[in-house]
């Protein structure tokens, strides 16, 4: 029960907080904990001991049901929240970067001077709007989602609040319809053909093989696309899986198809490269159509390096400035030039603009893989989506899954589109590389020195 005290015209009320106090080796001990308040919010005396008393029930009210904070020892500055909550989470490499760049940028600035439990939903509307108004839509809703992030852990993880400041609530005021999606522009497969000459004549037959292989199997660039090594790809998995019980069933499942295995993707934060598995974890198995797979071949036959793609001068894409170098190259065009000093710079021929893809980053190839295998209709969403590296929500996902005559359905079907719109339409392909005169690397895909791998 609380316990009030009234001195002169002060009156204070004690409750116990739900906590003991600690022994020297910091184990509890049977003292309890007391908080205590002279009023019900900060310079508001109580009128009389009946409202001291209730006060003080409500308070031990919170503690019976698991909503109680401390008032006092434990208000957190929101500077130091930040840094707090951003060292105890836990996250990939990249995304830290990210979320860390955030709160440093925005989220910290702003409400370096406030408590965390200071923050009413008046003054989180007035930081939306600051946000919004200085701030990218895209980047705005980043911004917003990690700080709802940051209160919803401040109520139920540390309890630094009783509520969160973020109220989501029916409309009001002038209705404004929401933003849609970008609109695509249509991008037939001549577009992608010339993407693909034009990637010939900036990198040679890996530029070619590297279009039509985002093209083809929907893989996410660059980290799966720079991740996929030899010893994953369709020339030497699944004879080069180590696990045998995989490598059995994935022999007698893809006996009759090409297939390649989605295990790790590659990126770089600063000089430190990192290994990791595929973004939300999606390790996939991709049949592919026998042209691809011949591709494949070739580029592998012609070097001996663990991983599939190599630069210009035959070092792992993720050393390059891919985007300048390669990318933009292939899909603005760019003039013809004479040899450079430097290996990394060859002689090479004019190169003309894709119009279809102005302004269009390389994920507009997975894209259009996804609408392809739309095309026909006969295509089972289970397995679209899993070729995406999605998974089905709801029942549909449980209960559904990809089987053998659906990979057969998509690596036929790939086919078919290759042989009628591309060589059907006599479009051009270039001569395939020659292979080395002793190709012993097999089924290697050892790691390139320097690089971490992280769960």
């Amino acid at each position: 029960m609380p316990y009030v005290e009234t001195r002169g015209r002060s009156i204070r009320v004690k409750w116990w907080s739900g906590e003991y106090k600690p022994d020297a080796d910091g184990r509890p001990t049977k003292k309890k904990i007391y908080d205590s308040a002279s009023g019900p919010e900060p310079g508001v005396p109580f009128a009389d001991e009946d409202e001291a008393y209730n006060y003080g029930l409500d308070r031990e009210s919170d503690v019976r049901n698991q909503r109680n904070r401390r008032k006092s020892t434990d208000r957190v500055n929101m500077g130091d929240y930040c840094d707090r909550w951003i060292e105890e989470i836990r996250l990939r490499p990249a995304s830290l970067k990210t979320y860390r760049s955030r709160l440093r940028s925005t989220i910290r600035p702003y409400w370096s001077t406030w408590m965390v439990d200071e923050i009413t939903p008046i003054e989180y509307a007035a930081f939306e709007r600051h946000v919004r108004a200085r701030c990218a839509d895209s980047y705005a809703k980043d911004i917003l989602g990690l700080f709802k992030m940051l209160m919803d852990d401040a109520v139920v993880k540390y309890r630094l609040r009783d509520e969160s400041p973020i109220i989501k609530q029916q409309r009001r005021g002038r209705y404004e319809k929401k933003k849609t999606r970008k609109t695509k522009r249509a991008l037939p497969i001549t577009a992608v053909h010339q993407l693909a000459a034009n990637a010939y004549t900036v990198w040679g037959f890996p530029g070619w093989t590297y279009i039509w292989t985002i093209a083809f199997t929907g893989m996410r660039p660059p980290g799966e696309m720079y991740g996929l090594q030899r010893g994953y790809s369709s020339v030497h998995w699944p004879q080069s899986e180590l696990d045998p019980d995989v490598r059995e069933e994935a022999a007698a499942r893809y006996e009759h198809l090409h297939a390649l295995r989605i295990e790790y993707q590659t990126f770089k934060i600063g000089r430190q490269a990192y290994l990791a598995s595929p973004k939300y974890d999606s390790h996939r198995t991709l049949v592919i159509p026998p042209f691809l797979h011949a591709m494949h071949s070739a580029l592998l036959a012609s070097h001996r390096e663990p991983w599939m793609f190599l630069s210009i001068t035959g070092k792992p894409l993720l050393e390059t400035h891919f985007d300048g170098t390669y990318w933009y190259p292939i899909r603005d065009g760019a003039e013809a030039r004479a040899a450079g000093p430097q290996k990394a710079r060859p002689a090479r021929a004019a190169i003309p603009a894709v119009p279809e893809m102005a302004g269009e980053a390389i994920y507009r190839l997975r894209h259009w893989h996804k609408a392809l295998l739309d095309e026909p209709g006969d295509i089972p969403r289970v397995a679209v989506e899993g070729r995406m590296g999605h998974e089905l929500p709801g029942v549909e996902g449980v209960y559904s899954e990809v089987t053998v005559p659906m990979e057969e359905r998509i690596s036929g079907y790939l086919q078919a589109v290759w042989e009628k719109q591309v060589v059907g339409e006599g479009l051009w392909t270039p001569p395939f590389p020659t292979a080395l005169p002793d190709d012993s690397s097999g089924g290697v895909f050892s790691l390139f020195s320097g690089l971490e791998v992280v769960e």
